[in-house]
């Protein structure tokens, strides 16, 4: 994360004597990214925070692959995905390879009973249907319908929603994301021509600090596998940190599209990226004026990436029949574009009200059986005449 942030107490001299009132010493953690030079944050706990007393069982998390190498179009029916009460049980990864692994979630209750840690990956959660907060050791955020929240691999976190009618789209990624480089300058600060600014983070706040010793579950995601482990105090024992790697949240309503006289590349609505794919949101805004344009995208080759696309709301102008949670899958080496019928519904048109998340992979991505299961079956098909 780009910008500097801080909540709670710590020394003003780091690796220094921290102590409570009563001449306690608090424990120092670096919680880094990339080794040693990337971003990082220092976070002073209560107790150590190593102390493990128990690994209770581990069990694979690794989804079943039914297509490994795909050349298939596919559509996705997401609200099929069945809700289930457990937040890690509910989630179906569809998608994946060796950078990340996509999928939805449709938890009915908040995560209840243990602690989570994904030592894997990055996680992205986009929340489509749901409100409540994203609890860790380094504070709370507030989340709503349209937020992306992005979580650092090793966060330890609950989530924690307000009804029993949630749905996400999840992304997990083998490297960190980071905000466009062409939108920021040499130090990072997003410049004037970036769609979003710094002011449109959801930074982390309530630090709630909890002074406990007993049996705290931590189920951890590692190669894979789940390991739920016992650690001897409460996970959410930080009184202060300050840095660079946190938790943070973007609304996708905060975007500001990016358009011009004739139809826009896809890169314009980037809003994150990593070492291996990109994000992009496609909001609702204006459409092409030139006085001949055609707002509907062109036909383009596709040949460097699989193109992921989850329609969350409105009119989807370049696709037919499409509804909210659908999934659309454009793997690289066919050429792809408008559904039959679209460019020339598009013509003259002045505005669209869509709202899609895209994940653009920059190598092929395997399905996975949960996949399979809620593909419409013919959506490879759909361009024929």
């Amino acid at each position: 994360m780009p910008v500097y942030h801080k909540l709670g107490e710590f020394p003003q001299k780091r690796h220094t004597i921290f102590q409570n009132k009563n001449g306690k010493h608090y424990y120092e953690q670096l919680f880094g990214t990339e080794g040693f030079v990337g971003m990082s944050s220092l976070l002073y706990h209560t107790h150590r925070p190593t102390q493990v007393k128990e690994i209770i069982k581990s069990y694979s998390a690794v989804p079943k692959i039914a297509i490994e190498k795909n050349i298939k179009a596919l559509l996705l029916k997401g609200f099929k995905v069945v809700p289930v009460s457990d937040y890690l049980e509910s989630r179906k990864t569809l998608l994946i390879n060796n950078d990340c692994a996509i999928g939805l979630a449709a938890p009915t209750q908040s995560q209840e009973g243990y602690f989570y840690k994904n030592a894997d990956a990055d996680e992205m959660l986009f929340i489509h249907k749901g409100k409540g907060v994203l609890k860790t050791f380094m504070g709370n955020i507030r989340f709503e319908y349209g937020d992306y929240l992005i979580i650092p691999r090793g966060m330890i976190y609950q989530i924690h929603f307000e009804s029993s009618d949630n749905r996400l789209l999840f992304c997990e990624s083998y490297s960190p994301y980071y905000t466009p480089k062409r939108y920021k300058n040499s130090q990072g600060q997003l410049l004037e021509h970036s769609p979003f600014c710094e002011r449109d983070y959801k930074l982390p706040t309530e630090l709630e600090t909890h002074d406990s010793k007993g049996d705290f579950i931590i189920k951890i995601k590692k190669e894979g596998m789940i390991h739920e482990v016992v650690y001897a105090t409460h996970p959410f024992d930080v009184v202060g940190w300050d840095g660079y790697n946190f938790p943070w949240g973007f609304s996708i309503h905060n975007f500001e599209p990016i358009t011009g006289r004739v139809h826009q590349p896809p890169p314009v609505h980037q809003t994150f990226e990593t070492a291996s794919f990109v994000v992009c949101s496609f909001c609702p805004r204006l459409y092409d004026y030139h006085p001949l344009s055609i707002p509907a995208p062109y036909n383009h080759s596709n040949i460097d990436s699989d193109e992921v696309l989850y329609y969350v709301d409105g009119d989807f102008m370049s696709r037919n029949n499409i509804e909210q949670g659908y999934i659309t899958l454009h793997p690289k080496g066919i050429p792809h574009g408008p559904a039959p019928g679209a460019m020339e519904r598009s013509i003259g048109q002045k505005e669209t009200q869509e709202l899609a998340v895209m994940i653009d992979t920059f190598r092929p991505l395997m399905v996975t059986e949960d996949a399979m299961s809620i593909d419409d079956g013919k959506y490879y098909k759909s361009w024929v005449d």
